[in-house]
C-alpha cells in the first residue's frame, strides 16, 4: 500500500485549501475565491477517482465490485470527467484574471461571483456530459458467474468512424485547446503588465529613483505571481503529455511492457495527476494570507486545548 500514504496526504493537503478558501479571509476577491475552490475541489476528486479508484484498485483490489463492468465504466466517465473539469477550471481561472488584469472595462461586469459561479457550473456540466459516452464504449473482459467483470474498449473504438472522431475530438479538447488558450493568455497578460507597470512608474516619478509605495502594483504583482505559478505548473507538468500524443498519432507506435518506452509513459501519467496535487501547494508558497490562515488553523485545537486547561486547573 505504498500509494495510500502519499494519496492520504495529498487529499488532507486538498481538503485543507478548500476549507481555508471558502471561508474568505485570503485577502483574495469572492471571484479569485470562486474559481480556487473549485480548482481544488475538481483536484480532489481526480485523486479520488483517478488514483485511488483507478490506480491503487488496479494493483492491490483486483477483483473488487469496483471491477463489476458497469461500475468500473462509471469509474471511467468519472476519471476523465474530473480532469477535463481539474484542466478547463485552470483555463476559466487564467481568462478570468486575464479580463481582470488588462480588460478594466469588462471587468465589473465579468469578474463577478455570479459570472463564476455560472462559468463553473456550465463548464463542468459540459465535460461531465461529453464524457458519458465513455460509458459505452466499454465491455466485459470476463463473465464470472453470470456477473460481467473488468471493463475493455470493444474492437469498433478503435475502427468506428464516430469513436475515432470522438478520440480526436477529446484530445483536442483536452489538452491542447487549453494549453495553447493559457499559453496565449499568459503571453498578453505579461505584455500588458509591462507596458502598465512601466506607465505608472513613468506617473508616479519611479523613472526619476524616487521611491512610493503603489498598493495598485502591489495587487497586480500578488495577481501575476498566483496566475503565472497556477498556470505555468500545469503548462510544465501537461508538455510532456503533449509531446507524447503528438508523437503517437504521428509515428502510430505503442509500447510494450517490457521496455523503457512503456516507465516513460506512466512517468508522463504521473506527471499528469501530480498537477492535480501541487495548487494547494501553491496557494501556500505565493499567498502570505493563505499561510497565516493554515498557521491560524493549526494553533487554534492547540490554543483551545491550551485555554481549556487554565480553565479547569486552579
Amino acid at each position: 500500500m505504498g500509494l495510500g500514504r502519499p494519496c492520504t496526504g495529498f487529499r488532507k493537503v486538498n481538503l485543507v485549501a478548500i476549507v481555508i478558501l471558502s471561508r474568505g479571509k485570503c485577502g483574495l476577491s469572492t471571484c479569485t475565491t470562486r474559481y480556487l475552490v473549485a480548482m481544488a475541489v475538481a483536484d480532489l476528486l481526480v485523486i479520488v477517482v483517478e488514483v485511488i479508484l483507478y490506480q491503487i484498485k488496479f494493483h492491490y483490489f483486483l477483483g473488487s465490485f469496483l471491477d463489476i463492468t458497469p461500475v468500473c465504466s462509471v469509474i471511467e466517465v468519472m476519471k476523465y470527467g474530473t480532469t477535463d473539469c481539474s484542466v478547463w477550471f485552470t483555463v476559466t481561472f487564467t481568462f478570468d484574471r486575464f479580463i481582470a488584469i488588462c480588460c478594466q472595462k469588462l471587468k465589473t461586469k465579468y469578474c463577478t461571483e455570479k459570472i463564476a459561479t455560472v462559468v463553473l457550473k456550465t463548464t463542468g456540466d459540459f465535460f461531465y456530459l461529453k464524457n458519458v459516452p465513455r460509458y459505452f464504449i466499454q465491455e466485459p473482459r470476463e463473465i464470472i458467474d453470470n456477473v460481467p467483470r473488468f471493463c475493455a474498449y470493444k474492437d469498433s473504438y478503435f475502427t468506428d468512424p464516430g469513436w475515432v472522431g470522438f478520440d480526436w475530438f477529446d484530445m483536442i479538447l483536452t489538452p491542447f485547446i487549453p494549453f495553447a488558450v493559457i499559453l496565449l493568455l499568459n503571453t498578453l497578460t505579461v505584455r500588458h503588465i509591462l507596458v502598465a507597470s512601466r506607465v505608472r512608474k513613468g506617473l508616479r516619478g519611479q523613472g526619476r529613483g524616487e521611491n512610493y509605495s503603489d498598493p495598485e502594483m502591489e495587487s497586480r504583482r500578488r495577481s501575476k505571481v498566483l496566475l503565472f505559478t497556477l498556470s505555468g505548473s500545469f503548462v510544465l507538468l501537461w508538455m510532456p503529455l503533449v509531446v507524447w500524443v503528438i508523437s503517437y498519432q504521428i509515428t502510430g507506435s505503442g509500447t510494450n511492457f517490457n521496455d523503457a518506452g512503456w516507465i516513460f509513459d506512466n512517468i508522463i501519467f504521473l506527471l499528469r495527476n501530480f498537477n492535480c496535487c501541487t495548487n494547494s501547494f501553491i496557494y501556500a508558497v505565493t499567498q502570505s494570507n493563505f499561510r497565516e490562515q493554515v498557521i491560524s488553523a493549526v494553533k487554534y485545537p492547540v490554543i483551545s486545548v491550551l485555554q481549556f486547561i487554565n480553565k479547569a486547573v486552579p
